[in-house]
């Protein structure tokens, strides 16, 4: 056997262009004694880059809570797992896949898709929805219409050719995120609650399995360029983008689910960031174990492959597997049935270490504890955000309110956003109850024999979070809870998406731990703990950053799907205003932005009891059957609410509301509209909960009409739902 320690000259100006400091540098040579192969550096660097390693991260991501009496799996698995009764589990997570979207933005939202699909399915679950949050940059700038293109055309190509639904998310623009757009992928599925797969290798001696696609040259380093700022052409950075394939994929769920119906997987493994790489090092780290693999028996498309490509590449649609001994004839045979390839690449040892031979030559021998547990962890400084200075003008209504919803209903953030998700399939599989558009959260029933569903939800209000972080990661935790709770559903958990810029910069950390705070307070107060995650950091192109973005995607439960109200209205309900009045509140609204240019003020304040008093009041009179309709006050106003809800179903209203900027479109928050016919009940049950409750309309006719002023539904839909394919005809 040849040791192969110099396939090329291991130095410190190779190892900064892996991404790894001076100091990182030195720490690799202490723990390996001797210079490194190059195969050993791209481990190295890849397990130790902020997309793996959390490094810059993990501080603060303790201070979330992550516990309670229905979490099985918190955070540190591929997903989270929750109870939810009759010995089933929900399992979930979002995910980003920023950078390779703004390079490529097809393949680099596919694959988003693909990833976070795979992070659930490997725990056993089989995949019931997809969401995704999204953030481009200003509708004027010249890239932006390619990247809308691009990452919905992938989000929907893969999505729908693996046969998953995406049932709803979010999307905004903002001039900030012009050099870095986000992508975050979030993924539910149902397991059984007994059935839950982890990745911890156990079993001395037990096979190394390899299955799914062949291992090509797509995405190599792809964990590497994803934590670091974009600066220049990243046309360059292309070759660092994987290629999905939707069809594979579909086959690898079937191939895997079948598997796990036997008692034959000991661990299984997603191949995701870092391919191999991190795969092998977790399960043998989780295990307490070594790993020894031949590279050579590694199924490769590609001629020519180093031992470096192979452990680096983040070729799609593969997974790393722990079998039983004796078991490997059983699972070859599931797999080339469904036509997929399987290898048995290595085994388990003693050696505490991570063994690769190729063609009868060493090429990597490292100690795998280290490379997890010696990560570098950074307390990085950090500047708390300064207050915001209060709104110094009264910024009044400039015409009539309905010609200011009107424009408002038109803008980027407002605007429908039809054209997008009309481009998903939002009803395969035949479990979607509610869909886009239709409700404050998707619902999709967890499977054909019960009336159990669950409610899904994305947000996050990123110029909130820039003026006030704290306040911020309040808000997104709380919206994703009303959300949930104004379709009728207990709220469960979250899954994160931390997207900052750069770390390094004490402004950008007192950002990311300002929002920590906030959300951390919320998940405490709302019970809603946080079971899974991902970090993006290094959002940043020549130096400026993308607007904080803590997307939440939270999860909630519905014994009865039939019970879950959506957005419509009737006519003939009364329309109730449920919550605390507020007191008008327009720092950081929309209607300040659009309407009067001003991205200013501090963002409106969220008090977290009367969140819940609220919230637990709304779902309660849900249950009972009292409410035809809901939906909570969010983006733009009391207004905008009221004009959502008419908009879905045709339906107009006579509203009693008095003509101020703060009454109809001030952002305060925790408040939700309720249409009911039987307003009598719901007033008094709201009076003895101690929750505000405030008469401001009837549904009817066709119109919205607000003292003597009218506007017809179908010229408020017209306008709300031109935008976007005016955007993407380029006619804006």
């Amino acid at each position: 056997m040849t040791n192969v320690f110099s396939e090329r000259a291991v130095d410190l100006d190779l190892a900064r262009e892996h991404n790894l400091s001076v100091d990182e540098y030195e720490r690799m040579l202490r723990i390996v004694g001797r210079e490194p192969s190059l195969t050993e550096l791209g481990i190295f660097s890849a397990m130790w880059s902020e997309h793996c390693s959390y490094k810059s991260s993990r501080v603060w991501l303790k201070k979330l809570p992550t516990t309670g009496p229905r979490v099985i799996c918190g955070p540190g698995e591929n997903a989270g797992v929750v109870d939810i009764g009759d010995g089933q589990a929900v399992i979930f997570k979002m995910e980003s896949h920023n950078h390779p979207s703004f390079i490529e933005p097809y393949q680099g939202a596919a694959t988003g898709v693909g990833g976070i699909l795979r992070d659930v399915f490997t725990m056993g679950a089989r995949p019931i929805a997809n969401m995704n949050a999204l953030r481009f940059g200003d509708p004027k700038h010249p890239k932006t219409r390619h990247l809308v293109n691009g990452v919905v055309a992938g989000i929907g190509g893969y999505g729908n050719s693996v046969g998953v639904p995406t049932v709803g998310g979010e999307t905004e623009f903002h001039a900030g995120y012009n050099g870095n757009i986000l992508v975050n992928a979030m993924t539910v599925g149902i397991a059984n609650a007994d059935k839950i797969f982890y990745s911890a290798a156990a079993g001395l001696g037990n096979p190394v399995v390899y299955v799914g696609s062949k291992t090509g040259r797509d995405g190599i380093r792809g964990a590497v360029m994803a934590s670091a700022e974009f600066s220049g052409d990243s046309e360059a950075k292309r070759p660092t983008v994987q290629v999905g394939d939707p069809f594979t994929e579909k086959l690898l769920i079937e191939a895997c689910l079948e598997l796990m119906a036997t008692d034959a997987i000991v661990s299984i493994q997603d191949m995701g960031a870092a391919g191999l790489t991190s795969s092998s090092v977790e399960m043998a780290d989780k295990g307490g174990l070594g790993m020894e693999l031949d590279l050579g028996r590694v199924p490769q498309r590609e001629r020519g492959m180093t031992p470096y490509e192979i452990m680096l590449s983040e070729s799609q649609e593969r997974m790393l597997i722990i079998l039983k001994p004796g078991r490997e004839k059983l699972a070859e045979a599931i797999f080339h049935k469904w036509e997929l390839d399987f290898a048995v690449i290595g085994k388990l040892t003693d050696t505490g270490r991570l063994v690769l031979r190729m063609n009868d030559k060493l090429y990597c021998d490292l100690p795998v504890r280290p490379l997890v547990d010696e990560a570098p962890k950074y307390e990085r400084p950090w500047e708390k955000t300064p207050t915001p200075a209060p709104l110094d003008a009264a910024y009044d209504l400039p015409s009539a309110p309905l010609d200011v919803l009107q424009k408002l209903i038109a803008t980027a953030d407002l605007a429908s956003k039809r054209w997008i998700w009309e481009q998903y399939d939002s009803l395969v599989r035949g479990d979607t109850v509610w869909g886009p558009g239709q409700a404050d959260a998707a619902v999709v029933r967890v499977d054909e024999t019960t009336s159990k569903a669950v409610a899904i939800t994305t947000d996050c209000t990123p110029r909130y979070c820039v003026a006030d972080p704290v306040q911020g990661g309040r808000q997104a935790v709380a919206e994703a809870w009303r959300n949930l709770s104004a379709v009728g559903a207990l709220p469960l958990a979250v899954t994160d998406n931390m997207n900052f810029g750069n770390p390094e910069k004490p402004r950008i950390m007192g950002q990311f731990a300002g929002c920590i705070e906030g959300m951390a307070e919320a998940c405490i107060a709302l019970d809603f703990p946080v079971v899974s995650g991902n970090v993006s950091l290094y959002n940043e192109t020549d130096g400026e950053p993308i607007l904080p973005t803590p997307a939440i995607g939270g999860v909630g439960l519905l014994d009865d799907a039939r019970r879950a109200v959506g957005l419509s209205l009737r006519d003939g309900l009364t329309l109730l205003l449920v919550g605390e009045p507020g007191t008008g509140h327009l720092g950081r609204t929309l209607y300040l932005r659009e309407i009067h240019g001003k991205e200013m003020g501090p963002p409106p304040p969220v008090d977290l009891a009367a969140e819940r008093r609220t919230g637990d009041f709304v779902r309660g009179q849900i249950q009972a059957g009292h409410i035809q309709a809901s939906h909570d006050v969010g983006g733009g106003g009391l207004l905008v609410a009221i004009a959502e809800m008419a908009m879905a179903s045709g339906i107009g209203a006579t509203l009693a509301l008095e003509e101020k900027a703060g009454l109809l479109f001030g952002e305060d928050q925790g408040r939700y509209i309720l249409a009911t016919n039987q307003p009598d009940v719901v007033t008094r049950a709201a009076e003895q909960a101690k929750v505000p409750v405030r008469r401001i309309g009837q549904s009817q006719g066709t119109a919205l009409k607000l003292g003597a002023a009218s506007v017809e539904v179908a010229a408020l839909k017209q306008a709300n739902e031109a935008w976007l394919p005016a955007l993407m005809a380029g006619e804006i």
